[in-house]
């Protein structure tokens, strides 16, 4: 009987884990099809989100912090940025006391063309999230901040460094 319970709940987690990797999976296509909509590179529009996403929650962000978190060298981060702001899609400003401190600020048509196109998926999930008492909604948002800190914290061992040079 343990074991039946122990299997059952193994299959119950790989069916867990195969969900949030299927809404992963569905994330980045529709971060790819955004980018095609804005006729931006995929990497262009998840900057752009970034920066605007990280507006919202009034926590604006720097060059540096949008180069960890997109993973982007700083020299490419400062082309994708000269890219984007020659377009008008963001704007650097240095608002800071100490004014080398560069503030990266989404561009005045960004938000809106984001709405649109977010929108409707937003208003969908909303709903679907509705029918979901707010207890379960709330263990449920602590359990993926646990999966999202162990994940971070295992990219963070990781490193960058390949286990074996390529060929090997």
């Amino acid at each position: 009987m343990e074991d039946a319970m122990r299997d059952g709940v193994a299959a119950q987690r790989e069916r867990l884990m195969e969900g949030l990797r299927a809404y992963g999976g569905h994330y980045a296509e529709l971060s790819r099809r955004f980018a095609a909509w804005l006729g931006l590179h995929s990497t262009d529009a998840t900057a752009v989100l970034e920066i605007a996403s990280a507006e919202e929650r009034g926590t604006p962000l720097s060059p540096a912090r949008l180069s960890e978190r997109i993973a982007l060298s700083t020299g490419a981060t400062t082309a994708l940025l000269n890219r984007l702001e020659t377009a008008g899609h963001i704007t650097r400003t240095r608002e800071h006391s100490d004014r080398r401190v560069i503030t990266l600020r989404s561009g005045p048509h960004i938000q809106e063309r984001a709405d649109e196109f977010f929108g409707p998926l937003a208003h969908r999930l909303d709903a679907t999230m509705a029918h979901y008492p707010p207890d379960l909604l709330a263990r449920f948002e602590s359990f993926v901040t646990d999966l999202n800190s162990t994940m971070d914290a295992h990219l963070a061992d990781r490193g960058t460094t390949p286990p074996h040079p390529p060929g090997d």
